[in-house]
């Protein structure tokens, strides 16, 4: 369990595209085994901590002729941002793929000030 100890708690959200790899044969619609695709996102506002980022795809667009396998996470996030990363294996053809995320943290108040 992530606590939130500040003040003010900030939330962020956005809609991405990863990728369109049908568009210029990418790897994603013509290769084969294990695959990923990752995209760093930076935050409109920096958060005090790292966030908690929650994301899931929004739209996929994928070969019917095939299993369809994906993987996506939220990884190395810091106060300004993440990488978002999508995965695949096998013969699994991705044309298309959009993720929708939402980041919730300690956010930074007017009324904050330090000493030093």
């Amino acid at each position: 369990m992530k606590l939130i100890t500040s003040q003010s708690i900030g939330i962020e959200q956005g809609d991405d595209v990863l990728f369109s790899d049908y568009e210029d044969g990418g790897v994603m619609w013509t290769g084969e085994g294990a695959r990923e695709r990752r995209k760093g996102l930076i935050f409109g506002q920096s958060f005090k901590s790292a966030p908690a980022v929650h994301v899931t795809l929004s739209m996929w667009d994928m070969d019917s002729a095939a299993n369809v396998r994906a993987d996506v996470t939220a990884e190395n996030v810091t106060t300004t941002g993440f990488d978002v990363v999508f995965r695949t294996w096998g013969d699994t053809r991705v044309a298309r793929a959009r993720i929708r995320w939402m980041a919730i943290g300690e956010a930074y108040h007017e009324d904050d000030w330090q000493l030093y």
